[in-house]
């Protein structure tokens, strides 16, 4: 499974900002899909993720202004987070994650979210 993030970048607090996870390879295999987020000398934190099934799963200081959308058409298997509400103290690196049947993690390699106040 390889993962692609893309959409990035420089927004002001309040603003809004959409990023895209596409999947490959071995997409069948994978569930859940998701994002997690790392800010300088912090930990790895979980933003949100979404199961095959539809459920979904997110991180406490982003409920309610984040969304994640799965695209499960069958020529892509792309995963969206939808930010609103940005603020400052969610500026970091973005990482899309997936996990396979076999219980192995997959990881992108990141995109950095910066919110300015």
């Amino acid at each position: 499974v390889q993962l692609v993030e893309s959409g990035g970048g420089l927004v002001r607090a309040g603003g809004s900002l959409t990023l895209s996870c596409a999947a490959s390879g071995d997409v069948f295999s994978i569930n859940p899909m998701g994002w997690y987020r790392q800010a300088p000398g912090q930990q790895r934190e979980l933003v949100a993720t979404t199961t095959a099934g539809g459920n979904t799963n997110y991180g406490d200081s982003v409920k309610g202004r984040f969304n994640i959308v799965r695209d499960r058409d069958d020529s892509k298997n792309t995963v969206y987070l939808e930010m609103n509400s940005l603020e400052p103290e969610d500026t970091a690196v973005y990482y899309c994650y997936a996990r396979d049947l076999w219980l192995r993690e997959h990881w992108g390699r990141g995109t950095q979210v910066t919110v300015s106040s």
